[in-house]
């Protein structure tokens, strides 16, 4: 790790500590004035969701880079380095250019007092606009309405999906908490979205901030034609693309694909076919997306889901194909604020079997903890020490397969783990 990721991570941070979410747009507006507002030198596709919205984040990033567009991307949380939060063309930004980056707004992260994400996406936007780029895909962090990425100036807002998540924070049910995240909305810009159960009060709070709101799922279609690799046929309002591939396995990321591309024939008029078919089949390699349905590098019978709630656990596990004879095992983590008993209901209804490993910070879930509510709902659970001891469990049966998932920081302490050459 190098010395700026240490001082960006030195700052207060929700993923450790609950008492870093300070919500409001008083210290982003102060940030960055001092930093010379780079968030005005290019339009964004700003995109917020329970569910989702890294995916389509990501898509809609590939498909503006395919179309010859350079488009930046900022996303969180990170997997492995600081740098993954602020991509151009799929790429990270540089140590180098962070190191100079955060020597140089120093003054300003002692004067302003900022969380380590609002300086995080402060950096994004400051790297987007030195590296001139088109157009910026920015992914709301937590919410909408107060997240510190509402300071963007959109041509396309995007919701993606809202489902009840961080309840403590943004409403207990899906109304409210559809209504926090449109609060990206603004006057006289299109918000489309893909929201089922809170569609009525998505799109009355994008109508009451003046935004023009589109519902894909009634206003394109999107069949599935293979589910594995995953293939659809897309027509939207302005083209009919035909049999496109999706780069993402898991049938839920059908949706997130139109979203997507609507997003992105918004924003950049006059799309080609060729760059909506060659971006998001190529969406991993354009975008840099780790993390969703993806096979571990040197074991493709592990595979790495990021999903952190009751509908991503399901999607995630759906979308998981085990062989005639295999067992599934999971590699779980989760922080204490998530649904472990919805994680166990989801583990329990595909037989799986469980290894339970602790996660570094203070929101994490005991695995002890989380080993008894698995067991409770008849989820055979080993509590193990480390990944090392998960990796060391996990039978070496060709046919059997193991999804990683719980957290972002269960992915990523497995990869820190078989990147380091050290597989246990």
């Amino acid at each position: 790790m190098t010395d700026a990721e240490r001082r960006l991570l030195s700052l207060p941070r929700f993923a450790t500590d609950t008492a870093a979410y300070r919500p409001g747009l008083e210290r982003m507006a102060a940030l960055l004035d001092a930093l010379g507002r780079p968030h005005e030198s290019f339009p964004a596709i700003h995109v917020a969701g329970t569910n989702g919205k890294g995916s389509t984040a990501s898509l809609a990033a590939s498909v503006a880079h395919a179309a010859g567009r350079r488009v930046g991307l900022h996303t969180s949380p990170h997997l492995a380095t600081v740098r993954e939060r602020m991509r151009v063309g799929g790429e990270p930004a540089s140590e180098a250019w962070l190191a100079d980056a955060v020597a140089r707004v120093e003054g300003a992260l002692e004067a302003v007092g900022p969380s380590f994400f609002e300086a995080t996406v402060a950096l994004s936007l400051l790297y987007f606009a030195e590296r001139d780029v088109d157009l910026a895909v920015v992914e709301v962090g937590l919410g909408g309405r107060l997240d510190a990425t509402n300071v963007v100036r959109p041509a396309v807002s995007v919701v993606t999906h809202v489902g009840l998540d961080h309840t403590d924070l943004l409403g207990e049910t899906v109304q409210e908490i559809g209504r926090e995240k449109a609060g990206i909305a603004r006057p006289g810009v299109p918000l489309v979205h893909a929201v089922d159960a809170a569609r009525g009060a998505v799109e009355a709070e994008a109508l009451r901030r003046g935004a023009v709101p589109e519902d894909v799922r009634r206003t394109c279609a999107v069949d599935v034609v293979r589910a594995s690799p995953l293939r659809v046929r897309l027509a939207t309002p302005v083209a009919d693309y035909g049999e496109v591939a999706v780069g993402l396995p898991g049938r839920h990321q059908t949706w997130n694909a139109a979203l997507a591309v609507r997003a992105v024939e918004v924003a950049l008029p006059g799309l080609l076919p060729e760059a909506v078919r060659g971006g998001l089949a190529e969406v991993v390699a354009r975008s840099g997306l780790r993390g969703r349905g993806e096979a571990l590098p040197g074991d493709p019978r592990v595979i790495l889901d990021v999903a952190h709630n009751a509908d991503g656990w399901r999607a995630a596990l759906d979308g998981l194909g085990v062989p005639e004879g295999g067992r599934l095992w999971a590699l779980v983590g989760v922080m204490a604020d998530k649904d472990a008993d919805a994680l166990a209901s989801a583990l329990a209804a595909h037989g799986a079997r469980a290894l339970a490993i602790p996660l570094d910070g203070d929101r994490a879930l005991a695995p002890s903890t989380l080993a008894e509510t698995l067991r409770a709902r008849g989820v055979p659970c080993l509590q193990v020490a480390d990944v090392a001891a998960a990796l060391d469990a996990f039978a070496d049966a060709p046919d059997d397969r193991m999804l990683v998932t719980g957290s972002h920081l269960t992915v990523a302490a497995v990869l820190a783990r078989t990147q380091s050459g050290a597989t246990g």
